[in-house]
């Protein structure tokens, strides 16, 4: 994982925080100073935070886990579903709905019915349907996909969320915290950095910014995916020499 400098959070604006009336007492250890009215990132915390989320964020994933990627602010949407595409996590970028956590039963349901409308368009059977039913059903589907597209594959519950700006995601927030689901997450001065695990002091306003973040974390991610597979080919080379030591083994006791 190439590290980032200095230079590269300030290059991409990750040091400009909000207004200092808007600010949050709770970010006090996060902030530089207070420059024409506004309050300025201590980047040093972001790089220190960056490191801890990242090596924490590898290891959920190298033992075999997914993170679920959260932003629905204008500006991360494409940033975060790319990240989150590129690496086959699952993502919501559009809205969040209330209990995709706390109630994934009932999201299961319409992750289902999602399929099953997917499959019964690939048949005859659909095409011989008037034309106002196939409008109607190709409309649920891609209302369904709009929301649920990003999480389709998700067969259990996410191991952690990476979140863009908390004040925006605080339901989702919330739903990982009654289950014990870590939060990583920019945090903005005009945010509260306790209500998430690991916080990350960010502008999580900048497109810049939001993409910088986004694509080191993605790394991190992607190095746990690596190291993952390595062990997966380790065990099984281990397994494979240990199952030809013991055929050795049976072949040498019955020639004796």
């Amino acid at each position: 994982m190439g590290n980032l400098t200095h230079k590269d959070l300030l290059d991409a604006g990750v040091h400009f925080g909000h207004l200092t009336r808007k600010w949050d007492p709770r970010m006090a250890p996060y902030i530089f100073m207070e420059k024409n009215g506004i309050h300025i990132i201590d980047l040093h915390k972001t790089l220190e935070s960056l490191d801890q989320a990242s090596n924490a964020l590898k290891n959920i994933v190298r033992s075999g886990r997914k993170v679920m990627f959260v932003a629905t602010k204008k500006q991360a949407k494409e940033i975060v579903s790319q990240e989150a595409i590129r690496l086959n996590m699952p993502y919501v970028t559009e809205r969040w709905l209330g209990g995709m956590l706390t109630n994934f039963a009932t999201i299961r349901k319409s992750l289902k019915k999602m399929s099953s409308i997917d499959k019964m368009m690939k048949e005859d059977s659909y095409k011989n349907l008037a034309k106002r039913e196939r409008l109607m059903i190709s409309r649920e589907k891609e209302k369904l996909e709009r929301v649920l597209g990003g999480i389709a594959d998700l067969t259990r519950l996410p191991a952690a969320l990476f979140v863009v700006d908390v004040m925006r995601e605080h339901i989702a927030i919330k739903e990982a915290k009654k289950l014990n689901i870590p939060v990583f997450a920019l945090v903005d001065t005009n945010s509260d950095p306790t209500s998430v695990d690991f916080p990350i002091p960010a502008n999580d306003d900048a497109f810049k910014s939001i993409d910088l973040l986004t694509k080191y974390v993605g790394k991190a991610v992607e190095e746990g995916l690596m190291e993952r597979k390595q062990d997966k080919e380790e065990a099984k080379q281990k397994e494979e020499i240990k199952s030809k030591k013991e055929a050795d083994e049976k072949e040498i006791a019955e020639e004796a």
